[in-house]
């Protein structure tokens, strides 16, 4: 895909979920807002993104992301457009329970594109709702400096998909897909 515009691409900050080890998705089961180290994480960031001139900002409507979109938003006097397309991946029966049972669930990293919880996705499904939403704001949009705020797997499927990676070449370049909490990349 030729991108029309400049998107830079934001994990949120980190989260009570990232510090006690639960997963969470939508239904949001547990509150589960930043923490006060997360908070610090997206401050930091301010000076960097006022740089960056950004035009727009679109983020996930879940709590952790929320709050990064409007602690960043309050500073560049931008509105946040909220998407439900960058929501987590849906956990299922996971949803709320702890990280290590959701990683014991599949056996393989190829699994994690194979095989789904019960009532959740797996990486194909958020590769296409990924790629339906680069691809509808790359239409509506020209020259734009466009701020995305998601979650990890959400962010690194996207840069994969901008990379033109397989799903054989997204497991083989995982660990350099992966985002840290509070991360800040340019997607092109």
């Amino acid at each position: 895909m030729k991108l029309n515009n400049t998107y830079f691409i934001l994990r949120h900050g980190g989260a009570r979920s990232n510090k006690e080890k639960f997963v969470s998705c939508w239904p949001e089961k547990i509150y589960n807002p930043l923490t006060s180290k997360g908070i610090k994480q997206i401050k930091q960031l301010i000076p960097l993104l006022k740089k960056k001139k950004i035009d727009l900002i679109f983020s996930s409507d879940l709590l952790r992301t929320k709050q990064t979109a409007e602690i960043i938003a309050s500073q560049l006097n931008l509105k946040i457009n909220f998407d439900k397309r960058l929501r987590e991946i849906k956990l299922g029966k996971f949803n709320g329970g702890l990280e290590n049972d959701w990683n014991k669930f599949f056996k393989t990293p190829k699994e994690k594109f194979t095989k789904r919880p019960r009532n959740g996705e797996n990486y194909r499904d958020i590769r296409k709702r990924a790629f339906k939403f680069l691809e509808e704001i790359n239409k509506k949009y020209r020259n734009k400096r466009i701020l995305i705020i998601s979650h990890g797997a959400i962010l690194f499927v996207l840069e994969a998909i901008i990379k033109g990676f397989n799903e054989k070449q997204e497991i083989i370049n995982r660990k350099k897909l992966i985002f840290k909490k509070g991360e800040l990349r340019k997607l092109n």
